[in-house]
């Protein structure tokens, strides 16, 4: 199995990755749930990015997942 590296994801490429027996809307989903579900990920997340509307994650913002919630 490949070391995960860290680099810019689309947010369902990702999602993917940590729900890979999902289809891409529900992992996306799952993804989005366990980032809520973490106290401080999902306002550090939107300090780094603003905006709700991009569709893909940095390096920063998939640095920051990762520490919260593992490696996929």
């Amino acid at each position: 199995m490949e070391t995960f590296k860290i680099r810019t994801y689309g947010r369902t490429e990702l999602a993917q990755l940590y729900s890979p027996g999902l289809c891409p809307q529900a992992a996306f989903r799952k993804l989005n749930q366990w980032i809520d579900f973490h106290p401080t990920l999902r306002s550090s997340l939107h300090a780094l990015v603003a905006s709700d509307k991009t569709r893909t994650y940095t390096p920063a913002q998939v640095r920051l997942i990762v520490e919260a919630l593992g490696e996929p």
